[in-house]
């Protein structure tokens, strides 16, 4: 059966593997992002980046053109970005800016548009991180903004938190992607514990399936040791 999918940052890395590997498995793909991801059936562009609300609208308003009246069986928010820094640091307010548009802003539109377009029985997903589930010094804006991802997965897990019925709301918290962009960065780091792309397209092609899905509000660990990947419960 053929599904209707959303990919908050289709155009990321991650965001295009997901992209890829939904339509290869003849899936309806719709790409959210600062530019247009060709593999996808469709695409809404964000253009307004100096105002949360207005952005909203802009995509709440692009995605109720593309759909109409139909609902979609999952929406994975992979939208994000890193910068390093901590209190000391020349740019620490700008960076902690950054990192909460990034990762916050599409987080939380994200989960609105969950409660609008998402299917009951849908799923959400929302992308944290593994650092973030302590203490970030050295980068202080990154974990920060995963950290209130991680809150707002539990948050859109509650009774009364507006998402449709029987839905599902779920955190990914990886440590290291496997992106071009980190190879790039870290040529000398071990590939083997870095969490392959295909690794997290593949997970949430099943749980858009409806199977094996988390308990909803779950943060998930991604770990990966010697090229295994598991994901475990926080």
């Amino acid at each position: 059966m053929a599904l209707k999918v959303v990919i908050y940052g289709g155009c990321g890395a991650l965001g295009r593997n997901i992209v890829t590997f939904f339509k290869k498995n003849n899936h309806v793909v719709t790409s959210i992002d600062l530019a247009s991801n060709d593999a996808a059936d469709h695409n809404v562009l964000i253009k307004n980046l100096g105002s949360w609300e207005d952005q909203h609208k802009e995509v709440s308003d692009g995605l109720s053109s593309v759909l109409g009246e139909q609902k979609v069986d999952a929406i994975f928010c992979v939208a994000g970005g890193w910068a390093g820094g901590n209190a000391g640091s020349k740019n620490f307010v700008k960076s902690c800016d950054l990192m909460w548009k990034q990762s916050v802003w599409s987080s939380v539109i994200a989960g609105n548009l969950a409660s609008k377009f998402l299917k009951q029985d849908g799923i959400l997903t929302l992308t944290g991180a593994e650092p973030a589930l302590g203490g970030t010094s050295g980068m202080v804006g990154y974990g920060m903004a995963k950290a209130a991802v991680h809150q707002l997965c539990k948050s859109l897990s509650g009774s009364n938190s507006g998402m449709p019925k029987d839905s599902c709301t779920v955190c990914i918290a990886p440590v290291t992607l496997d992106t071009p962009m980190n190879r790039k960065n870290m040529p000398s780091a071990d590939f083997s514990t870095w969490t392959p792309l295909e690794y997290i397209a593949e997970t949430f092609s099943v749980w858009a399936n409806g199977e094996k899905r988390p308990v909803s509000g779950s943060v998930l660990k991604v770990v990966t040791s010697g090229g295994t990947t598991t994901t475990i419960v926080v």
